[in-house]
């Protein structure tokens, strides 16, 4: 039976229990099957389940999640032919197992802490994203894998799919001309917990549990709108439900990076345009739906049919523009109901491009009708971005969602959520991309990290 004082006791002891990837793992054969566990077994896991059936040269061989009632609901989902061990420690799974690689998908909020420490034991890893709760703790996670020597891929699929980046190559390029705006939604930021009494655990449940659950966070009494809506609150999440800015905005903010050509870096200045306010996050109508709108497959998330008309999902938004080296302004006003969704428009001196999960447009549109453009992906979107891990777990390469790509883009998003927490409306925030802090702003370098709390600090490098 798991303990808190067993499970930190695993967690103490990581570091030590290195395997050949913490030393430079030697590169596989192309025939070689790289095993996998699976860590954190929601309704993401699944997808991640049905996504990898058909990536040739993987096995998952283990699965780990500390909550046994959401252990047993996942088996039934084991494809036929494979037989899954089960674990409710991962990092007695890693030791025994000999993994090549572990997929990271719990909440938020304990994602680097898993992460590094699987890091540290020498093996390959996949983290969904956000890749972390803070700015602070995504560059020691970044640290942490290239100590390690580990190949590592966030889950921002849209870097796996041949149309994005051709799109995206072709903004690099100059198709047109040097940009001067990119355009990207107006995200919804996470809410922040207000105390309320406990509530009964859940059958499965336990106080033990229910800390190792918590992981950095304040120890809370149980309450199921934490357990299940963790993605709501700011303490778990940078706002992870539909239209939220960690939720949608770390893969429209990753595609803004990618079209960009700034994967390794990020603006140097971000201002807040308007207060704070709970506003929809559309206003949507019933109306014909334009080609150009890249993002109408995404619409049906963010509203409701009701007795009065279609009712959007309602959250604290603001406008941000923010600003790179070259003077390239990022603005972020977009509403959801005529917006590019998952993705962002790039204009330039020439004209415009559009890209979105899979969807692209221009102005003129003769800016993506080259003889070249790729078809759309015939596979499944979260299959083409494990595929591309596995091939580099073996081949030894970066993959085209590294962790420090991961981590720029999460940390625009966490910049957004900052400039709002500030609250210093016109007033521009001097960031330094290279430092990772701010140069004229102590409060918002207040925010950049977070105490955590005993028993689930990050490990030392070693």
């Amino acid at each position: 039976m798991i303990t808190r004082r067993t499970f930190l006791k695993g967690a103490a002891a990581a570091p030590f229990m290195l395997s050949a990837c913490a030393t430079g793992r030697k590169k596989m054969s192309a025939n070689e099957t790289v095993n996998i566990g699976l860590i954190g077994l929601g309704g993401r896991c699944k997808d991640i389940v049905d996504n990898s059936v058909g990536v040739p040269g993987m096995r998952i061989v283990s699965v780990c999640d500390i909550f046994q009632p959401d252990m047993d609901f996942f088996m039934k989902f084991q494809p036929a032919g494979q037989k899954w061990t089960q674990y409710t420690d991962f990092r007695t799974m890693i030791e025994k197992e000999n993994l090549d690689g572990v997929m990271i998908e719990t909440p938020t909020h304990c994602r680097a802490w898993i992460t590094c420490h699987a890091m540290a034991m020498g093996v390959d890893t996949y983290i969904e994203k956000p890749m972390s709760l803070t700015i602070a703790e995504g560059r020691e996670m970044v640290r942490c894998a290239r100590h390690y020597k580990t190949v590592t891929q966030v889950g921002t699929q849209q870097r796996s799919m041949p149309l994005n980046n051709w799109a995206s190559d072709l903004v690099m390029n100059g198709a047109i001309g040097k940009v001067k705006y990119v355009h990207a939604p107006n995200f919804i930021a996470p809410l922040t917990w207000t105390p309320k009494p406990g509530e009964p655990m859940p059958a499965g449940g336990s106080d033990t549990w229910w800390d190792v659950w918590t992981n950095q966070a304040e120890l809370r009494p149980y309450r199921n709108d934490i357990h299940h809506g963790w993605a709501t609150w700011k303490d778990y999440d940078g706002g992870g439900i539909s239209f939220g800015v960690t939720g949608w905005g770390t893969h429209s903010y990753d595609q803004i990076q990618r079209g960009l050509g700034t994967s390794e870096t990020g603006p140097v200045e971000i201002v807040l345009e308007e207060a704070v306010k709970d506003v929809p996050a559309g206003n949507f109508t019933e109306r014909p739906i334009g080609e150009d709108e890249t993002g109408s497959p995404f619409y049906p998330m963010l509203f409701r049919k009701t007795d009065k008309g279609l009712e959007s999902i309602v959250g604290p938004r603001a406008k941000v523009r923010a600003k790179y080296a070259n003077d390239t302004e990022l603005l972020l006003h977009l509403d959801a109901d005529k917006s590019p969704g998952l993705g962002c428009r790039f204009e330039g001196e020439k004209g415009s491009i559009e890209i979105n999960r899979d969807r692209i447009w221009g102005d003129p549109i003769e800016l993506v009708q080259g003889a070249d453009r790729p078809e759309p992906q015939k596979i499944p979107e979260t299959q083409a971005h494990i595929e591309n891990w596995v091939e580099c777990i073996k081949s030894r390469k970066k993959c085209t969602a590294d962790i420090e790509y991961g981590h720029r883009s999460t940390t625009l998003c966490y910049l957004v959520n900052i400039v709002r927490d500030v609250n210093k409306v016109g007033e521009v925030l001097k960031w330094d991309p290279k430092a990772e802090r701010f140069t004229n702003c102590d409060e918002g370098n207040a925010m950049l990290a977070r105490a955590r709390r005993a028993g689930y600090e990050l490990p030392k490098l070693t």
